[in-house]
């Protein structure tokens, strides 16, 4: 069972408020909670990045969790282009491979997901990402979390035709506006948009909703795009 203090921080993250998600929690709070917090705060902000650090080195090493967020750092970082270092594509894909092979099912699908995006966004190889990104989707689907789901079909979309690419883009985005996590909507009305022809009333609705969105989230990629 939650205590009141983790649920209500982990409501503030689904909302982006990540600033007052992480004061919410005390002291003796779930460590693991803290860090992903404070990893989210910086991929999507990109602010917070030394709190980021010190969170994930006050976990258990070992831990499949503290193998998954010290590789997302080290992704993010690559991203992002902010201060990478010389390993971060090594130490990404460590992690990513230990969370896989110490977790249960769900640790592992979504470490081979992030392995996936770290495949295809930085490495620019489909061929290895798409088996990943499918075996993952499976999860998802079976045991119906509709938020990993949403994760999933974004990064897929743009390897599917056309038509499939649109139904994939909606669907992830409805799947994020039913959960009420803002940040992931605001993200998904960004991408759809994109993918939308210049003139289409559909896209430009979109922009209108979800920059104001991005700004009062201060969603640091989001505005870079603007």
């Amino acid at each position: 069972m939650l205590t009141d203090d983790t649920y209500t921080a982990r409501r503030l993250q689904l909302l982006g408020e990540w600033d007052a998600a992480l004061a919410v929690l005390g002291p003796d709070a779930d460590p693991e909670l803290r860090a992903e917090i404070a990893v989210d705060r910086w991929f999507f902000r990109m602010e917070g990045h030394e709190e980021a650090e010190k969170a994930v080195a006050a976990l258990d090493p070992a831990s499949p969790t503290a193998h998954l967020l010290t590789a997302r750092l080290a992704y993010s970082r690559l991203l992002f282009g902010r201060d990478a270092r010389p390993d971060d594509r090594a130490v990404a894909e460590a992690g990513y491979r230990a969370a896989a092979e110490s977790g249960d099912e769900m640790t592992r699908a979504w470490a081979e997901y992030h392995w996936a995006v770290l495949l295809d966004n930085i490495d620019e190889d489909p061929a290895g990402a798409l088996p990943l990104y499918e075996t993952a989707l499976e999860v998802a689907t079976e045991s119906g979390d509709g938020y990993f789901e949403s994760y999933i079909i974004r990064h897929l979309a743009p390897h599917k035709e056309p038509a499939e690419r649109l139904a994939m883009l909606r669907r992830s985005l409805h799947l994020r506006a039913a959960l009420g996590a803002r940040p992931q909507t605001v993200a998904a009305q960004a991408l759809l948009a994109d993918h939308l022809p210049e003139d289409d009333p559909e896209r430009a609705e979109l922009l209108r909703t979800s920059r104001p969105g991005a700004e009062e989230l201060r969603i640091g990629w989001l505005l870079s795009e603007v």
